[in-house]
């Protein structure tokens, strides 16, 4: 026995030692890693030279340096750390431990005698009297759970489903993102675009002030068309405050989206060519596909099936539990280990709680309620999920409506120009109501503009809401 044992402790202390070399190792390589990660984002940062995105470049790029997307990243990693740490009960626990006693109190004295194989008949001779000794114990300890009412085996599964439950809410950061990408782009080619109508207003009203006032001056132009020329011109300038506002706003959010610090060190490419909304499917078939697809409702199931895990683990304290243990050392009175004076102890302990003061009570009912409560969260989010359909796939309804009362409104003002133009060259219209007719045709392409960039961003809404990039 005493040639098996020290085989049995020391291929336990190599196996230690190779986990601990292992986990050494790891860590190093995510040092490693995290290094690269920061020398990456340091050559991005000083890159002088802006970056330019197209809608596509954007979304990658997001979905690669967005802050809440990496947060939702390293809470699956800590998910993954909890399961290590949960499974971590099944496998023996290891331990070394040394000790120094001194003392004359003839119970310890003697077991300190028996204990170091120093008995002999003398010692019996001093037992009420036996003065100081001393005890050096150095010993390893190893222990293993045996059964501890299946708190260990739904703490593990709890702990896996803690693992899916952050891949969806990662899902969710993942498919809102995408979203709110898109529809900044979208704010920024129509902020383009209500740029270029209203530059192209004010140098249209511009260049007619200029001929109204030489012709007021020429007494051929009443003064109330110049005042009507400066009212129209000062709204025109005001659209392109508008505009140009709306783009350093939009382009600040695509920004932050993107992760980047300075606006300034990117632009945005449009597209070739604007692309068109798509049919709209039913109201049914969307809610349906929300209700399968959606990252959340899955995250919440996963919530409602942990807290289900953690009620067991809290009934499973009012089973036994049983836990096998061995020690492994000597006793002497000096430092230093020798074989033949060791010791060991092996056993099974058994313990069961009779009473905790209503504690294990109070814990089981606790987790009964936050049972409850992870349902009722799932049923809130369900709802919220078909709510959003609902609103994302009528407001996709009313903004085709309205793209298309704004393409026959442009088509309209387009042609009443034209008729318009040929009306003043046969010296038919005034000045006035050429202007006004330019006015109206640039109103219009306008509000085509914008009509057809909010029918884009309500199908974005509505592609969200059913999961669609998750």
């Amino acid at each position: 026995m005493r040639e098996i044992m020290p085989n049995i402790i020391l291929n336990m202390l190599v196996f230690s030692l190779i986990l601990i070399t292992l986990s050494a190792a790891s860590s190093a390589n995510e040092n490693a890693v995290l290094g690269i990660n920061a020398a990456q984002t340091i050559t991005k940062n000083t890159n002088s030279t802006p970056e330019a995105y197209t809608l596509d470049q954007a979304v990658d790029f997001a979905l690669n340096n967005n802050p809440d997307l990496q947060i939702a990243i390293e809470r699956i990693k800590q998910a993954e750390a909890r399961l290590g740490m949960a499974l971590s009960a099944f496998y023996p626990q290891v331990s070394a431990r040394a000790s120094y006693e001194h003392s004359n109190n003839p119970a310890q004295v003697f077991a300190m005698i028996i204990a170091q194989r120093d008995f002999d008949n003398n010692s019996m001779q001093n037992i009420n009297s036996p003065g100081y000794r001393q005890n050096f114990r150095p010993e390893i300890i190893g222990t293993m759970s045996l059964f501890r009412g299946g708190q260990d085996y739904q703490r593990s599964k709890a702990a896996e489903l803690g693992i899916d439950a952050a891949e969806f809410e990662r899902s969710t950061v993942r498919n809102a993102l995408v979203e709110a990408v898109t529809v900044s782009y979208y704010a920024y080619m129509a902020a383009q675009e209500a740029l270029k109508v209203a530059q192209d207003s004010n140098r249209a009203l511009s260049s007619e002030l200029e001929q109204t006032k030489r012709g007021f001056e020429a007494g051929t132009t009443l003064k109330s068309e110049v005042l009507s020329l400066n009212v129209k011109l000062a709204e025109a300038k005001e659209a392109e405050i508008r505009a140009t506002n709306a783009i350093e706003l939009s382009k600040t959010s695509i920004a932050n989206l993107l992760g980047l610090e300075n606006a300034a060190t990117y632009n945005i490419v449009a597209a070739s060519k604007l692309t068109q909304p798509s049919p709209i499917p039913s109201f049914d078939q969307m809610r349906e596909l929300a209700l399968a697809e959606r990252p959340e409702i899955m995250a919440a199931a996963r919530q409602v099936e942990i807290s289900e895990r953690e009620l067991k683990v809290e009934m499973g304290a009012y089973l036994p539990k049983a836990d096998a243990y061995v020690s492994y050392g000597q006793n002497s009175q000096s430092p230093g280990f020798s074989g033949h004076k060791d010791n060991v102890t092996v056993g099974v302990a058994v313990e069961m709680n009779l009473f905790s003061g209503f504690n294990t009570k109070q814990r089981v009912s606790a987790a009964q309620q936050k049972v409850k409560e992870m349902r009722e969260r799932e049923r809130k989010t369900r709802l919220a999920i078909e709510q959003e359909v609902k609103s994302a796939f009528l407001q996709l309804q009313s903004a085709l409506a309205r793209l298309q009362v704004a393409e026959s409104s442009q088509q309209s003002a387009e042609e009443a120009l034209r008729l318009v133009n040929e009306e003043r060259r046969a010296g038919m219209a005034t000045v006035t109501r050429y202007i006004e007719s330019e006015v109206a045709r640039n109103k219009a392409r306008s509000s085509f503009i914008a009509a057809h960039y909010d029918a884009l961003s309500a199908e974005t809404a509505l592609k969200k809401a059913v999961g669609d990039w998750k």
